[in-house]
């Protein structure tokens, strides 16, 4: 009983993960450029597992391990928002970003704006790189246009052209943060197309994630069961044997 109460116990420890990371995609269905998460599990084989009474010792015991969480890259629809630094990508790539440590980050999401300074940021405060690094934007530059290859034009003339790079295995990439990525050797993207004036929305689609919730769910509270149904069968046993020996 031992062995099936640990089984189920792993079993139910990751769908507590698999639920967080639904919930974590329903809190971000109108993200700008969010990308949705799916947990996956594995096999995991114990050779020889503690307290099998009840089996042979050489016998494997089958839990559930969880394998990796994977991101869906697919492209949001685009939703146009008439802010003329809002940057949208109907194309493949993403938008370089600048961290706090001077590395760079990238990113789908183009809900970008200008600081106190005319720094062209994210929303959160991050600079936006252009193939000259970050861009600043004065009162004297006047309407900002921005091509759909990147390149940005004002009335002061040609400023520079906004970074948009791609990489050779996108799920290679690391997430750190809600919309932000880490990876290696980036390189440029082919065929930019980029909207000015819109953002790329969630690709969370809210009927697959409400489905995923009341799977996992169930699941859990099947598995909780079994937790329950095999306590009260030690509890009998030990009442029973108690019996026995008295």
């Amino acid at each position: 009983m031992e062995n099936a109460q640990l089984v189920a116990l792993s079993r139910q420890s990751n769908l507590r993960h698999h639920l967080d990371v639904v919930a974590n995609n329903m809190a971000n269905i109108n993200t700008s450029g969010y990308k949705s998460q799916n947990l996956h599990f594995t096999e995991y084989l114990m050779p020889v597992a503690d307290g099998s009474a009840f089996l042979p010792q050489d016998r494997e015991i089958s839990y559930t391990d969880m394998f990796t969480t994977r991101t869906n890259f697919e492209h949001g629809s685009i939703k146009l928002t008439g802010n003329e630094f809002d940057l949208a990508l109907n194309s493949d790539g993403f938008f370089v970003v600048q961290m706090d440590d001077g590395t760079e980050a990238y990113t789908r999401s183009g809900a970008f704006g200008l600081d106190a300074n005319g720094q062209l940021i994210t929303t959160g405060g991050r600079p936006v790189m252009t193939d000259a690094g970050p861009i600043t934007i004065s009162v004297e530059d006047g309407q900002v246009e921005i091509a759909k290859d990147g390149t940005i034009a004002t009335e002061q003339g040609i400023r520079g052209k906004i970074r948009v790079v791609d990489f050779e295995d996108v799920r290679t990439l690391e997430k750190v943060g809600d919309t932000l990525f880490a990876g290696e050797n980036p390189i440029p993207a082919a065929e930019v197309r980029m909207v000015q004036g819109a953002i790329e929305g969630s690709n969370v689609y809210g009927i697959t994630e409400v489905t995923r919730l009341i799977e996992v769910t169930r699941a859990y509270d099947a598995t909780s069961k079994v937790v329950n149904d095999l306590d009260e069968l030690r509890r009998q046993a030990i009442g029973t044997l108690g019996k026995l020996q008295a």
